[in-house]
């Protein structure tokens, strides 16, 4: 198809996306619609990372873990506008929704975390981890039950962990790769925290923070400063 000067239309918007009925999950809770509402167990964020972030990491509280939301980001594809490859900073996931102050929404989740009994665990997943030449590390899609699947065993207190200076990582052998063609190598990278990469990764979070001014929480500085010195960076 073309327009009337004869250049080519695309059949889809880069951006272009669908919806379905969340109903219409055959594995959904029965009560997910209950007035009462339901235990939230775990909140999951995501960021498409090719070198920086792990296959799966977990904040050590909910404060850090609204801090590692905040600083969410993910290089761009073809589906987003801008340089290909160029980090955007999406926090939350919400930053095209939020209809106020990022800032204040910060302080929202924090505010909310002091009030909850048993808040939810906090956890964030990259698939997008790529070797030297380029390939996924990771083969996604069903297998990513598999990081799930740690999850769930972490908010039971059933699975392992590592510390690390961004958070817990699974343990040596938390994490079921069974029956992938993965070596120990390919999981040891997966897993890995490039510590020169998080530390450029701080200069941009500090531009980014500082975007906000003083309507960013302070929490959010303490938990900057404090991944410094996990780093070893006093930055």
């Amino acid at each position: 198809m073309t327009d009337e000067e004869d250049r080519i239309v695309p059949g889809a918007n880069p951006n272009s996306r669908y919806t379905a009925p969340a109903s219409q999950c055959p594995c959904i809770a029965p009560n997910w619609e209950d007035p009462e509402g339901v235990p939230i167990s775990a909140i999951i964020f995501g960021g498409r990372r090719a070198h920086l972030a792990p296959l799966v990491y977990q904040p050590f509280n909910w404060q850090h873990g609204v801090f590692v939301g905040a600083t969410m980001a993910s290089e761009r594809t073809a589906a987003q506008y801008g340089k290909l490859d160029e980090v955007r900073r999406d926090p939350m996931a919400m930053l095209p929704f939020c209809g106020y102050n990022m800032g204040d929404y910060f302080d929202h989740w924090l505010k909310m975390g002091k009030k909850l009994t048993n808040p939810p665990k906090i956890f964030h997943v990259n698939w997008f981890r790529t070797d030297e030449s380029g390939k996924f590390l990771w083969p996604g899609f069903g297998e990513n039950l598999r990081v799930l699947d740690w999850i769930v065993r972490r908010c039971q207190n059933r699975a392992e962990a590592r510390e690390t200076p961004i958070g817990h990582i699974p343990a040596s052998d938390a994490l079921d790769v069974e029956g992938l063609d993965l070596g120990n190598e390919v999981v040891e990278k997966l897993l890995s925290i490039p510590a020169e990469d998080w530390k450029a990764e701080l200069r941009e979070i500090k531009e980014f923070f500082d975007t906000f001014g003083d309507r960013l929480p302070q929490e959010m500085w303490n938990e900057y400063r404090a991944l410094g010195y996990r780093l070893g960076d006093k930055a």
